[in-house]
């Protein structure tokens, strides 16, 4: 089984970019007990002032479809979604391992 990953871009309204971020990292955090996320990073740049990257690794495909259904996600999406101006997913990404990641066979 391929892991599965993905490079988004969430876009705040104006002046929101850190209470989007802030909702974000609560999301990496309650990520921390899934096995099946292994990598979570929030990102922001300093020439977009309105957006956050979010970049995740996950054990599968079907791993990260689940972790949508979670009581806790939707909790965030909830609250997220006020300050939601656009979002893009960049690219779904076959990660193959590096720093950070769990590495083992590819079943």
């Amino acid at each position: 089984m391929e892991k599965f990953g993905i490079y988004g871009k969430l876009i705040a309204k104006e002046g929101e970019r850190e209470q989007l971020a802030t909702i974000l990292l609560e999301a990496a955090e309650s990520m921390q007990n899934l096995d099946n996320c292994e990598l979570y990073l929030v990102s922001v740049a300093s020439d977009d002032p309105n957006s956050v990257y979010v970049y995740e690794v996950w054990s599968s495909e079907s791993a990260h479809q689940g972790s949508l259904s979670l009581e806790s996600t939707k909790t965030l999406i909830q609250r997220a979604k006020p300050i939601l101006a656009g979002m893009e997913r960049i690219s779904t990404l076959i990660p193959r391992g590096g720093k950070g990641m769990k590495c083992g066979s590819r079943d």
